[in-house]
């Protein structure tokens, strides 16, 4: 793959500007908790869960999704059903992760809209979590059952669900209650904890936990608990292999050793985790999106850009760059974050969100209802749109975009403030001493290349704040109240703007972010060649024609619908290509951006809605179609037969391609 942008780190200076590689940690934010001595200092520090209101395409998406399947799954799947639910009562049979999966989407999903309905719903389950601790401190439906071993996946959920309702109401049951379960963990002996394949793979995320609460209460056993948790968790230090090669188990459990670099500070821990993000991405993920082809499971040799990732792993794949920002700040994490979640991310979904598909790839021409193994890792109609087709991603899908909307803007050590995920919102913060400022971004970014923010502090002020440069940026511009610091024209690319000055009410900072037209190659893959444009990387576009199919027969053994559910309300759907795909792009040709009007419904992820079109250049492979599998064929070689016919052909950002060829192969005038 070609290097798109190296991360600069030259430092200019001006009356308010200097550009910075990192972030200082010589000293601690005084607003919010911080993890004190022994544990490392993070990078930056998350606000707490309300102190942001996302606007712009960003709250489009999450209202579809309030009206869509993660708003409405508690009334179609059985799964989430009051009645004999364990969650709720002693025996009952619905229990495990399908709860705090759903939950932890839905609630902050309510925490974004304020909305009575959800929130009341919420706290329904959230009541019954922690009503179920025992005596002893342990809680949720394993606790419960008697006989078996422990199973302590579903409870690192619903401790999340946990901390970003404290975060949110300040609920004084919240931290006790932790306490108590991790006081449990210490007495659980080693041979008996994280046992079970999945419990295993993902301790991080009870790590995670441990750093959250050690950040409010500095108990000192919570440190013990880290390093038990680290040694019973499998080992994701290895330098060329992994301890499996599921999809999602990667995606969430690749930061586990930059987790316990906090409890360690051992280098070598935050090293392994950027080992394992280019493991895999070296090895299976030579293709556009900020994924990796593993459908379920990677396979040595099925390697190409048809292969897919789970729903729930695009997810977990933006939560561990989220968190990862917060440990070092790098820059790597902000940009594959954005990478998932503008161009994989959406297309998992109908424009409704009102049904997804289990497996959704770069290059994806076939989206239907039939079993298409051996050619993808699962047995079964995964490539369909269905509201309920698997247990995991259906629930687990949920608090992307909510989760995403958290981190648009954090809290520095130096009593700042920091962007590294653009996006329109408002935060409301305290910096220096304890002020409170209202931060308030405009912007369609990643459409368009302006970024506006106005800071409005409840009195003047002075601290800093930094601004992302981002690595593909040349020519990044900053004005401050419409003046731009001479030298401060062409910020380089790959560090961070950092304005520090006496902050007034109405100030103005705009950021321009010149988006330029590049190609990245992905030798791997027979030379394919992918497009991007800024952060968007551009798909074919290729017509989609929308059949409609009964959810009930195109859903897999394990589907659970509630009795009565109107399954008609709730539709499947096959996309169907209603245009040629086998298209080889023309290198060679001049790509032509036009700008369309912005979408009256604030949704740029659709065909219809997308404001961007490129018209370029490109040669049918005839050879290249849907192979013995029924899936879109293999790259083609390079020297694979052309069409001596040059066509037009379109490209549009791959995020708003439910249908897509986001990796050509090439070819020239």
């Amino acid at each position: 793959m070609a290097v798109i942008g190296a991360a600069a780190c030259t430092s200019q200076n001006s009356d308010e500007l200097t550009v910075t590689c990192t972030f200082p940690t010589g000293t601690s934010n005084v607003n919010y908790p911080v993890a004190g001595a022994p544990m490392q200092p993070q990078a930056l520090i998350k606000l707490p869960v309300g102190s942001i209101q996302p606007g712009g395409w960003l709250l489009a998406q999450l209202r579809a999704q309030k009206d869509g399947l993660n708003g409405h799954l508690s009334e179609i799947s059985a799964w989430l059903q009051k009645e004999d639910n364990a969650w709720l009562a002693d025996g009952g049979s619905w229990g495990w992760e399908e709860v705090p999966y759903w939950l932890r989407g839905y609630a902050a999903l309510a925490y974004v809209f304020g909305d009575e309905q959800m929130l009341s719903e919420a706290k329904l389950w959230i009541d019954a979590i922690i009503a179920s601790q025992l005596e002893n401190g342990n809680f949720g439906p394993s606790a419960r059952t008697k006989g078996g071993p422990q199973d302590f996946w579903p409870n690192m959920v619903a401790l999340w669900i946990l901390q970003d309702y404290y975060e949110y109401s300040s609920d004084e049951r919240v931290i006790p209650f932790m306490t108590r379960y991790c006081e449990y963990l210490l007495s659980v002996p080693d041979d008996q904890f994280l046992e079970s394949y999945w419990e295993n793979s993902r301790g991080g995320d009870n790590l995670w936990n441990v750093v959250w609460l050690y950040s409010r209460t500095g108990d000192e056993r919570l440190l013990e608990l880290g390093e038990k948790i680290h040694r019973n968790t499998a080992d994701w230090t290895k330098a060329t292999e992994l301890p499996n090669w599921h999809n999602v188990n990667i995606a969430q459990c690749f930061r586990e050793p930059a987790q316990y670099y906090l409890f360690s500070g051992d280098k070598a821990m935050l090293n392994a985790t950027y080992n394992d993000y280019f493991l895999i991405r070296r090895t299976f993920g030579q293709v556009p999106g900020g994924m990796f082809g593993a459908d379920e499971n990677a396979r040595i040799g099925f390697i190409d850009p048809r292969q897919g990732t789970e729903t729930c792993g695009f997810a977990e794949q933006m939560a561990s760059d989220e968190i990862l920002m917060l440990i070092d700040g790098s820059q790597l994490w902000a940009e594959n974050c954005e990478d998932v979640a503008f161009n994989s991310y959406p297309a998992s979904f109908t424009p409704d969100m009102k049904a997804l598909r289990y497996l959704t790839s770069p290059n994806m021409t076939v989206c239907d209802a039939l079993d298409h193994s051996p050619g993808v890792e699962n047995d079964g109609p995964f490539l369909c749109m269905n509201p309920f087709s698997s247990r995991c991603c259906q629930h687990n899908h949920g608090f992307g975009w909510p989760y995403y909307s958290q981190y648009l803007v954090m809290a520095t050590q130096d009593n700042g403030l920091a962007v590294q995920l653009y996006g329109e919102c408002t935060a409301r913060a305290l910096v220096g001493e304890g002020v409170e400022v209202k931060l308030t971004e405009r912007t369609r970014y990643p459409f368009e290349e302006t970024v506006r923010f106005t800071v409005e502090p409840s009195q003047e002020v002075r601290f800093p704040l930094y601004l992302r440069i981002p690595r593909w940026c040349e020519g990044a511009r900053i004005s401050v109240n419409g003046d731009i610091a001479s030298g401060n024209n062409n910020l380089p690319a790959g560090g961070f703007a950092r304005i520090e000055r006496t902050w007034k009410a109405g100030d103005e900072v705009v950021m321009e972010l010149p988006m330029s037209l590049r190609t990245r190659t992905w030798q791997v893959n027979n030379n394919s060649v992918s497009v991007d444009y800024g952060p968007l990387t551009l798909s074919l576009k290729i017509g989609e024609e929308y059949v409609k199919i009964e959810s009930s027969q195109s859903a897999v053994r394990n589907s659970k619908w509630q009795k009565g559910v109107d399954e008609s309300a709730w539709p499947s759907w096959n996309i169907v290509a209603s245009t040629p795909w086998n298209y080889a792009l023309a290198t060679d040709a001049d790509i032509r951006l036009v700008r369309d009007r912005w979408p009256d419904d604030d949704n740029p992820f659709t065909l219809s809605g997308c404001p961007l079109h490129f018209e370029a250049k490109g040669r049918i492979v005839p050879s290249w179609g849907i192979d013995c599998y029924g899936l879109t064929g293999v790259l083609p070689y390079e020297n694979a037969p052309k069409s001596e016919v040059l066509d037009d052909i379109t490209l549009i950002p791959m995020g708003a391609a439910r249908l897509r060829i986001s990796a050509f192969p090439t070819c020239r005038r």
